[in-house]
C-alpha cells in the first residue's frame, strides 16, 4: 500500500512537472502585465518602465505598465499574490512592498516570503543625508556630537510616517544613539521643500533629488545611506564609513511573480531582467532616477526580501511605530 502511494505521489509530481515544462515551452505568448503598486511618476514606476521596455525586447513580447496604488503599496501587492501563477502577471517591488508595509500592517493582505516567487534584484536606490547649511556639522561625527547636546532640537523630515525615509532617519538615531524629531510631510518633495527652507534640519531624501542642491550648496550631503559609495557622488562616503558602523538603509527594487510561478518561467524571466540590466541604455536610465543596477538569481533576490522584512519588522517593533 505505502508503495502505491509512493507510485501515485511521484506520478502527480511528474505531470506537475510536464505541465510545467510545457508552459515554458510556449512562453510568453501574450503580452506581460507588470504591476506597480503606486501612482505613475514615482520611482517604482520608472524604474519598472526603463525595465519593462528592454523585457520586451527579448521576450518578444510586450511588458504593459499597470498602476495598482493604494494603501503604500499593498493593494497592488495583494493583487499580484492573488494573481494566476503562470508568469503572466509580475510585481514591481521596493522596499516599502516587501519589507516595511508588511511590517506595519498585519493586515497587508499577503507574506513577502511565502506569497510571491522572486525573479530577481533590478537596483539600488540611494539616499542622501542632507543637512540645511544652518546645522553647525559637517561631518556625522560632527552631527551626531551636536544633537547629543540638544536632543530632540533637529527636526528630520521624511515622506511620511513608515516610509522608507522616515525609518532610515529612525535607524541612524537608534545607531547612533541620539534624538532626533520626526515631522512628516506628504511626500519627499514638500519635506525638501522646506528643509531648503530652513523650517526642517535635515531630511534622508533620494540622492538624485538632492543632487543639483547638494551642487550649489544649497544643503549639505554628510553621506550616503547604501554600503557602497554611490557614482552620482563617489567623493562622499557612506554613513557607515563616516560614523555609524553598519549603518544602510536604501531603497530596494525587485520584480516578483505568484508563488507557484513553474521555475523554469521564472528562470526565463531572470534571464531577460539580467539581460535587460547589462543595457548600456538601462544603466544610464536607472542612474538619472538615483538606481545603480544589481542583477541577481531568484535566490539572492529571496534572501534580500527576507533580510530586508525582518530587519525593518526588528525596527519598528523597537521604536512601537503605529501608522494613524
Amino acid at each position: 500500500m505505502q508503495r502505491m502511494m509512493l507510485a501515485a505521489i511521484a506520478a502527480v509530481l511528474m505531470a506537475f512537472g510536464a505541465i510545467a515544462g510545457a508552459q515554458a515551452q510556449t512562453f510568453p505568448n501574450r503580452a506581460i502585465t507588470l504591476v506597480v503598486p503606486f501612482p505613475p511618476g514615482g520611482s517604482t514606476g520608472i524604474v519598472a518602465r526603463v525595465i519593462a521596455d528592454k523585457m520586451s525586447e527579448t521576450l518578444g513580447q510586450t511588458v504593459v505598465i499597470d498602476n495598482r496604488p493604494g494603501a503604500g503599496g499593498l493593494t497592488g501587492g495583494r493583487s499580484v499574490a492573488k494573481s494566476a501563477p503562470d508568469g503572466y502577471t509580475l510585481l514591481a517591488t521596493s522596499t516599502g512592498t516587501t519589507a516595511i508595509g508588511p511590517s506595519i500592517y498585519p493586515n497587508a493582505g499577503f507574506n513577502p516570503r511565502n506569497d510571491f516567487a522572486p525573479i530577481g534584484r533590478i537596483g539600488t536606490g540611494f539616499n542622501v543625508l542632507a543637512l540645511n547649511p544652518n546645522v553647525p556639522a559637517h561631518t556625522v561625527v560632527e552631527l551626531i556630537a551636536y544633537a547629543k547636546q540638544n536632543p530632540g532640537k533637529l527636526h528630520v523630515g521624511s515622506a511620511g510616517g513608515g516610509t522608507l525615509s522616515h525609518l532610515s532617519a529612525e535607524l541612524f538615531a537608534g545607531m547612533a544613539g541620539i534624538k532626533l524629531t520626526h515631522v512628516p510631510y506628504r511626500g519627499n518633495g514638500p519635506a525638501f521643500t522646506d528643509l531648503l527652507g530652513g523650517h526642517i534640519q535635515m531630511q534622508f531624501v533620494p540622492i538624485v533629488q538632492a543632487h543639483g542642491n547638494i551642487a550649489d550648496g544649497q544643503v549639505r550631503a554628510l553621506g550616503v545611506s547604501a554600503a557602497r559609495r554611490s557614482t552620482l557622488f563617489p567623493e562622499l562616503p557612506t554613513i557607515a564609513e563616516a560614523g555609524v558602523p553598519g549603518y544602510e538603509a536604501t531603497q530596494q527594487y525587485g520584480l516578483v511573480a505568484p508563488a507557484g510561478t513553474p521555475r523554469p518561467i521564472v528562470e526565463m524571466l531572470n534571464r531577460a531582467l539580467r539581460t535587460a540590466l547589462t543595457s548600456d541604455e538601462v544603466r544610464k536610465r536607472l542612474a538619472a532616477d538615483g538606481a545603480e543596477p544589481t542583477p541577481s538569481t531568484p535566490e539572492e533576490h529571496s534572501l534580500l526580501i527576507e533580510q530586508e522584512h525582518a530587519k525593518w519588522t526588528r525596527l519598528v517593533n523597537e521604536i512601537g511605530f503605529k501608522p494613524e
